[in-house]
């Protein structure tokens, strides 16, 4: 496929992360649909405010798609909408039929597939998701750039009173809801994490609240980007095929409509023209115990530096890069299997952005995605349970990875069509030390064209067992 999406039929969100491209706030505002007309007319009324795909100028390549047609938003809206929300609009019963089972059963239905704990745990989700007689329908996101001194922009703040001023003229037929945690019950916040900036302001970091650094890599589809750029971008983002080539995945994978790389097109709701183009997508809000992980780190990692030899200072990092399958900075163990590997690497790195050689930081960035498993049969480099491992298993699958005869070789078949797209941004700004009471975590958005087969298939699988890993029921160590 040469041809580039329709990306003006295409919401922003799925193939950008707004995050790590100059919109390090979102806010994220949920609603409910009580009247099918006033639920129309909310969405005709946002539908051209709604942040596309089409391209707006950047400095920066790697996440943005054909030539700039637009000029860059301050703050960036996106909409999704569950089964109920589209059963509240009153779609033809035609069209919802035709909608997988996951979807209509919605998360909470399938907690036990996915291991959520549904007893005295579910009390700890947000109250906006237990009130049965107020449930959720709809979402609408916002993403907002930061001004020199690392401020949220006030425009966030303008969208915002938009959506209240749109309920408000509605007349109680779409209602924005309360009920979540943390300083805002109307809206959840999220924010990377802020450090100085070395200028008397504050600057957006890649990390997140555990310490590592997060959002390295990301899927990369056909039509993405015109073909010499998109050649570029699937490099450890894409596919590996049997001769060891990085290529981009099928575009079936996350957008409906489209060939997927079992070559067909996944049955959608009717008319076609409905669902094409869109996806899916799972919101998840995952507290972190930074307290509770911080100090089993410095624990259970001086223990581990005594039964290993190593200096008891290095103990915890060193844990801690064996549990991700990379190094806090991000570096993979495949490239950077010790402390004495990793700490030149580590050096040449700060040292390229201090000096802000663009070429280095380039090629230093891209070794942290063209790694593979091949060279690591037996997991001593970078263990078989380690996260990296198993949210992403490259050419570990295949079924001919011991072979030392490269004609065997099938590439990383059995790992594409497990593939998501993963959106969000850390939430909370407790500083260390804070008690695990404290709102922090990340919000997470898993985006596919299925969520049984790709999404839950992971969560479940991969996860929450290890048996495609050799360890047995153990979970991710992160998990």
């Amino acid at each position: 496929m040469t041809d580039q999406l329709d990306f003006a039929d295409i919401q922003g969100n799925i193939l950008t992360a707004y995050g790590r491209l100059g919109f390090p706030k979102a806010r994220f505002l949920m609603f409910q649909i009580k009247d099918a007309v006033a639920g129309r007319k909310f969405l005709q009324a946002i539908r051209y405010q709604l942040t596309t795909a089409l391209r707006w100028p950047s400095e920066r390549k790697g996440g943005l798609h054909g030539p700039a047609t637009l000029q860059r938003p301050l703050v960036t809206m996106n909409v999704a909408l569950n089964f109920y929300g589209l059963l509240a609009l009153r779609l033809p019963t035609r069209t919802l039929r035709g909608l997988p089972d996951e979807f209509i059963d919605g998360m909470a239905a399938r907690a036990e597939i996915l291991g959520d704990d549904m007893g005295e745990n579910q009390q700890k989700w947000d109250p906006i998701w237990r009130q049965k007689d107020r449930p959720v329908h709809m979402i609408v996101s916002l993403n907002a750039q930061i001004d020199e001194q690392g401020n949220t922009v006030p425009e966030l703040e303008v969208k915002t009173q938009e959506l209240r001023d749109l309920c408000a003229s509605l007349k109680d037929g779409v209602v924005l809801l309360n009920g979540h945690r943390g300083p805002h019950s109307e809206f959840h916040d999220a924010s990377a994490i802020m450090a100085p900036d070395g200028k008397g302001g504050m600057a957006p970091t890649p990390n997140e609240h555990f310490g590592f650094r997060d959002a390295i890599s990301d899927p990369v589809l056909e039509g993405q980007a015109p073909p010499k750029e998109l050649a570029e971008l699937a490099i450890g983002n894409g596919k590996l095929n049997a001769a060891q080539q990085w290529l981009p995945l099928a575009t079936g994978e996350f957008l409906l409509g489209h060939p997927d790389e079992a070559q067909e097109i996944a049955g959608r709701a009717m008319p076609g023209d409905f669902s094409r183009n869109g996806t899916f997508m799972a919101y998840r809000k995952l507290h972190q115990n930074v307290d509770a992980f911080r100090t089993y780190i410095e624990t259970t990692g001086r223990d581990f530096a005594a039964a290993t030899g190593l200096p008891a200072e290095r103990g915890p990092t060193v844990l801690m890069a064996k549990m991700a399958g990379r190094w806090p900075d991000g570096v993979p163990l495949m490239l950077a299997p010790t402390w004495e590997d990793w700490m030149p690497i580590r050096a040449r790195r700060e040292k390229a952005y201090a000096d802000g050689d663009k070429a280095t930081i380039v090629a230093m960035e891209r070794d942290l995605l063209t790694f593979t498993f091949r060279d690591d049969p037996t997991g001593a480099r970078c263990p078989f349970s380690s996260h990296v491992r198993r949210v992403n298993t490259r050419d570990m699958l295949d079924p001919h990875f011991g072979s030392p005869n490269k004609a065997d070789w099938m590439g990383s078949n059995l790992n594409n069509r497990r593939r998501i797209l993963r959106r969000g941004l850390p939430y909370g700004d407790s500083p260390p030390g804070s008690p695990d009471t404290e709102e922090r975590g990340v919000i997470m958005m898993a985006v596919c064209t299925s969520l049984f087969r790709q999404f839950e298939f992971v969560q479940q699988q991969w996860i929450n067992y290890g048996l495609d890993f050799n360890a047995g029921n153990d979970t991710c160590p992160l998990t």
